[in-house]
C-alpha cells in the first residue's frame, strides 16, 4: 500500500503525535485543536465502524454537511477501508441529493445540520439502499427514525471493535491500491443532471507530489483557512495537499464568517474564489474615496511604488533597486501592511485563486500591495490544478502555466486539451458521457477556450458553451466581461446577453446597502426597492459605473442596455450552481421578458 492519502494521518501521527492538525471552531467562538494522535485515533475508530456495520470494499458512502473537520475524518476512514466518500454540496436541493445518492447507490449519508438530516431522512425513505445516516452535530430526529446515530455514537462502535474488526481494516489498508477510486466527484453542471467524476487515488497522489514539486515556499509551519466548501474540488485536494505537508488547517464551517474567521486565525494560505477579492477589492475603493485628500494621495502613490517594485522587478526576478526598495519599505510599513492586518492576511505566503476570471486590475493592485495573489486554472476531471502562477515570471491576465507532468495543448475551437496522470478515469455511470469528453488520442477536453501566450502561459477566453454571437457575427466572451464589473462596488451579480442578438445587454443584480447609502447621500426618496431601482439617478450611476468599467472593450462587446433586479440569483431559483457559477439558460428563461423589454 503505497497511496498518499490511505496512509496520510497514520504517517503525520508518527512524525508530528500531538501536534495540532486540524482545528474547529466551537458556537463559542473557541477554536479548538485535534492533534495527529486524535486524528489518527478517530479515524481508527470510524474506520472500524464503516467495517461492523456492514460498508464492504468499494461501497459509497455521500458526505452532505458544510464544512467540519469530521469530514476529513469520515473520508481518512473510507480510505482506510477502501471506501469510496462521494461529495454533495451542503446547499444541494432534496432533488439534487436524491440524483446522487441514487446514481452512485450510495448506502450510508453523513450529515451536518438539521437542513441536511430532513433531506437526507426523506430521500433515505425513497431509496432503499440508504440504510444509514449519521449526523454530524445533534439535531431533531423524526420519531419514526430508528436508525439514524450522531457521530459520536459512530466513533463509539469502533471504538468497541473486536480484533477481528480491526484486523479486517488493517487488511482493506494493506490492500489499498492507486487504481483504488478516491472518490466521486459530482460537477455542479451550469446545464443537465450533473456527472461524477471518477478520481482515484493515483490522481490525488499525483497531484499532490506536483504541487510539492510547484509551491516550494509551503512548509509546515504554514496555517491555512479551509474556506471553500469541502465538496469543491479546490478545497478537497488543497486540504489533502496541506495536512500532507503538515500545514495547520482552521476549517471554517460558515462562509457567511469568513471575514470574522480570517482576522481571528491570520492564515498564510488560503484558496478562494474570485468573488472574495472582488468584494475586498471594492471595500478597499470605497474606503480610499472617502479619504482626506492627503491620505488619498498617499495610498495612490503606495500603489504605484508596490506595482512598480512587485510587479516590474519581483515578479520578473530582477534585483530591485535600492531606492525603490526603500520607499516600499516606507509604504508597506505606513499603508500596505495595515490593509493586510484589517484584513487578516499580514502573514500571506500564498493565496490561490481559481473557478472562475479575476480581473487584471485587481489581481495587480492587490500583488502591488504585497499579497500573493496565485492564479489558477483546474476542474473536477483534473483533480484541481492544471495551472498556476509560478513565483517569477507569472503573467498577469493568464492563469499561469501547466504543472510539471502534464500535457495541455489547444485543439479545435481553442479548446484547451489536457493529458497527464491527474485526469479522471471518467463519469460514474455515464459511458456517453465520458467517451464524449476524450480525444481519439487521450486528450480530456475541457470545455473551455483558450490559448498559450508568448511564455507558455494559458490565458483562459471563456466556456465554450457560454460564447455566444451576435446577429452582427460578432464573437462575446460574456465571462471576460462579468467580471470586470465584478470589480465595482455597486454590482453584486450580472449576466451578459446577447446571443444572436444585435448588441449586448445585461441583467444586474446590484449591492443593494451600497445603492441605499447612494440614495442617502443623494437625498433619493423611496417607497420600496423596485422605486430605488427604477430612478433615474441610480441608473445613470450603474451607467456611469459601466461604461468606465468597459473601457478597452470593442463597441461591439460593450453594453448598450441593461436591467436591473431587485433580488440575487439563487441556487434554490436554479440560477447559480452550487459553486455559485451563473446557469445562462436558466437566467434567459426567468428573465425571459426584462430581456425581450431591452430588445423591443
Amino acid at each position: 500500500m503505497n497511496n498518499i492519502l490511505t496512509s496520510l494521518v497514520g504517517r503525520q501521527a508518527e512524525k508530528y503525535g500531538d501536534r495540532a492538525a486540524v482545528y474547529s471552531r466551537d458556537n463559542a467562538g473557541k477554536w479548538n485543536p485535534y492533534s495527529w494522535n486524535d486524528m489518527a485515533r478517530m479515524t481508527a475508530h470510524a474506520a472500524g465502524a464503516m467495517e461492523i456495520l456492514g460498508l464492504k470494499e468499494g461501497a459509497r458512502i455521500a458526505v452532505f454537511s458544510p464544512n467540519d473537520p469530521h469530514i476529513l475524518i469520515t473520508d481518512f476512514a473510507a480510505f482506510a477501508n477502501r471506501l469510496v466518500p462521494v461529495s454533495i454540496y451542503a446547499t444541494s436541493s432534496e432533488q439534487q441529493v436524491e440524483y446522487i445518492v441514487r446514481d452512485a447507490d450510495t448506502e450510508f449519508i453523513f450529515v451536518g445540520d438539521q437542513n441536511q438530516y430532513n433531506i437526507a431522512r426523506s430521500v433515505a425513505m425513497r431509496q432503499p439502499q440508504l440504510r444509514q445516516i449519521v449526523t454530524y452535530t445533534d439535531i431533531e430526529r423524526d420519531p419514526a427514525d430508528r436508525t439514524t446515530m450522531t457521530f459520536s455514537q459512530f466513533l463509539r462502535i469502533g471504538e468497541a471493535a473486536s480484533q477481528s474488526c480491526r484486523d479486517e481494516v488493517a487488511r482493506r489498508t494493506a490492500a489499498a491500491s492507486p487504481d483504488d477510486v478516491a472518490t466521486l466527484l459530482y460537477t455542479s453542471g451550469t446545464t443537465g443532471d450533473p456527472k461524477g467524476a471518477i478520481l482515484t487515488h493515483a490522481n490525488f497522489d499525483a497531484a499532490i507530489e506536483m504541487h510539492h514539486g510547484r509551491l516550494t515556499s509551503l512548509s509546515d509551519a504554514d496555517t491555512s483557512m479551509c474556506f471553500l466548501p469541502l465538496s469543491h474540488i479546490f478545497e478537497k485536494a488543497w486540504t489533502y495537499y496541506a495536512l500532507d505537508l503538515g500545514i495547520r488547517v482552521y476549517v471554517n464551517r460558515d462562509p457567511r464568517e469568513i471575514q470574522n474567521t480570517i482576522r481571528e486565525v491570520h492564515p498564510t494560505c488560503m484558496c478562494s474564489v474570485p468573488r472574495f477579492w472582488e468584494k475586498a477589492y471594492a471595500a478597499i475603493q470605497d474606503k480610499m474615496a472617502r479619504m482626506k485628500p492627503l491620505s488619498r494621495w498617499m495610498c495612490n502613490r503606495a500603489l504605484k511604488v508596490g506595482r512598480r517594485r512587485n510587479l516590474e522587478f519581483v515578479r520578473n526576478g530582477l534585483p530591485v533597486p535600492r531606492l525603490l526598495e526603500w520607499q516600499y519599505s516606507f509604504f508597506n510599513r505606513r499603508v500596505f501592511a495595515k490593509v493586510q492586518r484589517i484584513m487578516g492576511i499580514e502573514h500571506g505566503n500564498i493565496f490561490p485563486t481559481a473557478g472562475a476570471p479575476l480581473s487584471a486590475a485587481i489581481t495587480e493592485f492587490f500583488r502591488a500591495m504585497g499579497v500573493p495573489i496565485v492564479i489558477g486554472y483546474g476542474l473536477s476531471e483534473t483533480t484541481a490544478t492544471v495551472s498556476c502562477y509560478p513565483y517569477v515570471g507569472y503573467e498577469v491576465g493568464t492563469v499561469g502555466t501547466p504543472l510539471s507532468g502534464l500535457e495541455v495543448k489547444i485543439g479545435p475551437d481553442n479548446e484547451i486539451l489536457v493529458k497527464g496522470p491527474t485526469i479522471m478515469r471518467g463519469y460514474f455511470n455515464k459511458p456517453e458521457e465520458t467517451a464524449a469528453v476524450f480525444t481519439p488520442d487521450g486528450f480530456f477536453r475541457t470545455g473551455d477556450a483558450g490559448y498559450f501566450d508568448a511564455n507558455g502561459a494559458i490565458v483562459l477566453t471563456d466556456r465554450i458553451k457560454d460564447l455566444f454571437k451576435t446577429s452582427n457575427g460578432k464573437y462575446i466572451a460574456p465571462q471576460a466581461i462579468e467580471s470586470r464589473l465584478g470589480e465595482d462596488k455597486y454590482i453584486e451579480q450580472v449576466a451578459v446577453i446577447g446571443d444572436n442578438r444585435k448588441f449586448v445587454t445585461a441583467i444586474i443584480v446590484p449591492a443593494i446597502e451600497a445603492l441605499k447609502e447612494f440614495a442617502r447621500n443623494k437625498k433619493i426618496q423611496y417607497r420600496n426597492l423596485e422605486e430605488l431601482l427604477a430612478d433615474n439617478r441610480v441608473r445613470d450611476l450603474i451607467a456611469n459605473r459601466i461604461e468606465a468599467l468597459q473601457e478597452g472593450l470593442a463597441s461591439f462587446e460593450k453594453i448598450k442596455k441593461f436591467t436591473l433586479l431587485p433580488k440575487e440569483f439563487t441556487m434554490e431559483a436554479g440560477e447559480l450552481t452550487n459553486t455559485l457559477k451563473i446557469r445562462r439558460p436558466v437566467i434567459n428563461r426567468h428573465y425571459a421578458s426584462q430581456i425581450e423589454a431591452m430588445y423591443a
